[in-house]
């Protein structure tokens, strides 16, 4: 590395439009995973009753959680799409686009009649609009993250991006705590009636909200550059394919163990509690104290990354998280409050916390400017499609299939994990304050001429090309 000249400063935002950028990203995370992750709450608690009344109340759960899980196979879809759209046309743009098309998705889901009304169709309208809303959040995250990560100073990149992973566990808490209230103050023939409508018909004054701070931010800085100086027009698709084939597979086996232990905590553990006979409104609020703890925990583990480097804190996470998984099961069974807040605060505000913090900045660095959107989408939908798509059907058929015993579960869970861990022994690290100031990735600067390097192929020498500093 010492035979590189120092880097340049990277394109970043004057510090009252990185405060904007983070703000608008945050708000219009929360507004769109508002809108996916409402859809969980109500699978595990309504749904089976009153979208599939007509079966075994435990494959009704598996019903709901099929239709929950339907979302997420749409979302790969949607991360190609928006992905190709915020590399070659903005960021901004895309994420508008994405805000709108999910949060007109859960609006429609509190008008849907249900099964008493219409029978099956009920249902097969339910699935198209999950469909509809995992197309729009398939260019959400990746997007959100890139706008802010491309905002920020390297050396504080870590730190503000995670900023925008406040807005997936504050989507969950907002939701979460409206069913909680309504719930625990409505009869469970009111709750079941119309009850259950109210969280999906506030997503638009969520979604209005979110679509108002976002419209009033600017463009990213890095993008702008690397529109100045891109010289081809090869599909950032192509391009990813053919210079980052190790990221783009890497980054999404790194992704299981986020995308596995979120529903784990806060979906499955809930609909495992009411199986065991256990109140799960204990999971439920436990859950919500423990999501509460995250909330203070991201910025902190982003941080954290800047100084020791994206790749320690997530596999320290992911290491957590595997020994957690037979506990947690346990500690449900006890039915004891404090035992269950407790596995919970250490499995989302420290296990899954310490995962989901670092990807902000890790993934984006992994991939050259002009196809980033694209990569990041690539591994984040590709890799949630894969660990979280089919998760809660999967742990709830194991438990169906073992008469109740968590163990088929718990290998799931742990061979997610696994994955993840064994990945992430192979994949480089990406901060710069690791690299000695310079970039994974190909990182436009203020008046960069047009290399092979804006083009995503590497240029030796030039402190652009990717470095070996962090490779196994």
């Amino acid at each position: 590395m010492s035979g590189h000249p120092p880097a340049a400063p990277v394109a970043s935002a004057p510090p009252k439009e990185l405060r904007r950028t983070v703000g608008a990203s945050v708000i219009g995370t929360i507004a769109e995973y508002y809108d996916f992750f409402i859809y969980g709450t109500a699978s595990a608690l309504a749904f089976n009753k009153i979208f599939f009344p007509e079966v075994d109340p435990a494959v009704g759960t598996l019903a709901a959680f099929s239709t929950y899980a339907v979302g997420f196979f749409a979302r790969p879809l949607g991360g190609l799409v928006w992905g190709h759209v915020g590399d070659r046309i903005g960021r901004k743009r895309a994420l508008v686009f994405t805000l709108l098309l999910t949060g007109l998705g859960t609006f429609a889901v509190g008008l849907l009649p249900t099964y008493d009304q219409i029978g099956i169709w009920a249902a097969v309208i339910l699935v198209v609009v999950r469909l509809i809303q995992g197309f729009g959040v398939g260019g959400e995250q990746g997007g959100a993250v890139l706008l802010t990560a491309e905002a920020a100073p390297p050396e504080k990149r870590g730190f503000y991006a995670s900023f925008v992973q406040l807005g997936s566990p504050a989507a969950y808490l907002i939701p979460t705590a409206l069913f909680a209230v309504l719930t625990s103050q409505m009869s469970e023939e009111a709750f079941l009636s119309w009850g259950w409508r109210i969280p999906f018909l506030l997503s638009a004054f969520v979604v209005l909200i979110g679509l108002f701070i976002r419209l009033r931010v600017n463009e990213s800085p890095t993008f702008q550059a690397a529109k100045e100086t891109q010289q081809t027009q090869t599909a950032p698709l192509k391009l990813l394919m053919r210079e980052n084939r190790r990221e783009v597979v890497g980054g999404l086996f790194t992704k299981f163990v986020e995308a596995a232990v979120f529903p784990f905590y806060t979906i499955f553990l809930v609909a495992y509690a009411e199986d065991q006979g256990v109140d799960s409104s204990i999971v439920l609020n436990a859950v919500l104290i423990a999501i509460a703890a995250e909330l203070v925990a991201i910025p902190l583990l982003g941080r954290l990354t800047d100084r020791v480097g994206r790749r320690p804190v997530y596999l320290a996470a992911a290491v957590l998280n595997l020994l957690l998984v037979v506990p947690a099961f346990e500690a449900v069974q006890t039915g004891n409050t404090a035992v269950i807040v407790l596995l919970l605060v250490a499995g989302l505000a420290f296990g899954h916390a310490g995962t989901y913090a670092p990807q902000a900045s890790y993934f984006p660095e992994l991939f050259p400017a002009v196809a980033r959107y694209s990569g990041i989408s690539i591994v984040w939908q590709f890799g949630s499609m894969l660990a979280s798509g089919p998760f809660t059907v999967v742990a709830a058929a194991l438990l169906l299939a073992g008469n109740g015993s968590y163990l088929w579960v718990a290998v799931y869970v742990g061979a997610l994990i696994a994955v993840s861990i064994a990945a992430l022994c192979f994949m480089p690290e990406t901060a710069p304050g690791r690299l000695g100031g310079r970039e994974y990735a190909h990182w436009p600067r203020p008046g960069d001429a047009a290399t092979p390097a804006t083009t995503g192929v590497k240029q030796p020498g030039t402190g652009h090309e990717p470095v070996d500093a962090g490779r196994p």
